[in-house]
Parts: structure tokens; C-alpha cells; sequence
């Protein structure tokens, strides 16, 4: 059966009109267990952050947020042990213009945004899936052999070349259940 990446302020009602009695899965920070754990946000722990040799991060979004680089502000390590899933984002608001992320903790190159999320998010998410998720991931798989599966998300962006919406990480989910396939 087809799995599809929603977003999660879409009502039931609407989602439920679209398909064909799916089952509907939220995978954000707002979501309950097991499925939280989908959430970029949910502390796993001891994720290794790219090309940096000995660095550890809570939570994928921690590295995301710990590793972005603006004008007035460089990356924040605190950010990287972030376990209540709160406070985590940085934002331009509070920091000036994103230049772009940090390549490494000690790293000095400073990484578009496509690159970044190539080289840090996708690989830290992927790592995450493969490293702590198999229960959820085998659980979301037997759902959709029997039935439409729709994952909720904030975000839905599909391709990480685009450079106007983030990266969905019910996206990523989808992509790795389709691959099991």
C-alpha cells in the first residue's frame, strides 16, 4: 500500500476524505509514543555529529540547530544536549541573517543550506532510523501492507535540493520504508 507525507495541521476530516480509510500516523514532537520517536526533536542520544570526531548530540535537530552559523552567532554546542525537546530551534530573528552550517564542531567551512542538509540532517536522520527506529519503522511497514499509511509532518518537502522548504522528516521515513519494500 502507498505511504503518504501530510501536513500535520491538515484536519482528519480533510485527510480522511483524500484516502481510502488510511491510517494516520503523527511523527512530530506533538505525537504519541511509540511514534515521538520519529521526531527530529526526540532524545535518542549518542548521535554522532558529522565530521566532528568525538561529538555527540542529543537529538538530530539539535545538531541541525547547533551547527547553523549567522551573521551575529556561531554555533551553539548547548544545543547539541537539548533533551526536553524544547528550546532548541535558533533563529534568524534572534541571531541575524543564517549564513549557512558549520561543517563540524572545529570544522571551518561553512555549508550551504542543500549541502548541509545532504551532508548533516539527512545523514544524522538516516543514522537515527537505522540506529534506533527499527521497532517503530517495522511497526509502520506492517501498517502499510494492510492500508494507506499518512504520515503527519509540519513540514513536507521531498527534495532536499529545494531550496525553499526544509527537508520533511516523515519524508525520510516514507523514502526508508519504500526501500524496504
Amino acid at each position: 500500500m502507498p505511504v503518504y507525507v501530510e501536513n500535520r495541521r491538515t484536519s482528519r476530516s480533510t485527510l480522511l476524505s483524500r484516502y481510502d480509510n488510511p491510517t494516520i500516523i503523527d511523527t512530530t514532537s506533538q505525537a504519541t509514543m511509540p511514534y515521538r520517536k520519529l521526531s527530529p526533536f526526540y532524545p535518542h542520544g549518542n548521535i554522532p555529529i558529522p565530521f566532528s570526531q568525538g561529538y555527540y548530540a542529543v537529538s538530530v535537530e539539535g545538531i541541525w540547530q547547533g551547527l547553523k552559523v549567522f551573521v551575529n552567532s556561531d554555533i551553539d554546542q548547548s544545543k547539541f544536549a537539548v533533551s526536553n525537546m524544547r528550546g532548541i530551534k535558533r533563529t534568524s530573528k534572534a541571531n541575524g541573517q543564517i549564513i549557512g552550517h558549520r561543517k563540524g564542531v572545529e570544522g571551518k567551512a561553512i555549508l550551504d543550506y542543500v549541502t548541509a542538509k545532504k551532508e548533516i540532517y539527512i545523514p544524522c536522520y538516516t543514522w537515527v532510523i537505522e540506529q534506533y527506529l527499527q521497532d517503530e519503522m517495522a511497526s509502520l511497514s506492517k501498517i502499510a501492507a494492510n492500508s494507506s499509511l499518512i504520515l503527519l509532518d509540519y513540514n513536507t518537502g521531498s527534495d532536499p535540493f529545494d531550496l525553499t522548504k526544509p527537508v520533511s522528516h516523515a519524508t525520510l521515513c516514507k523514502n526508508h520504508l519504500e526501500a524496504l519494500v
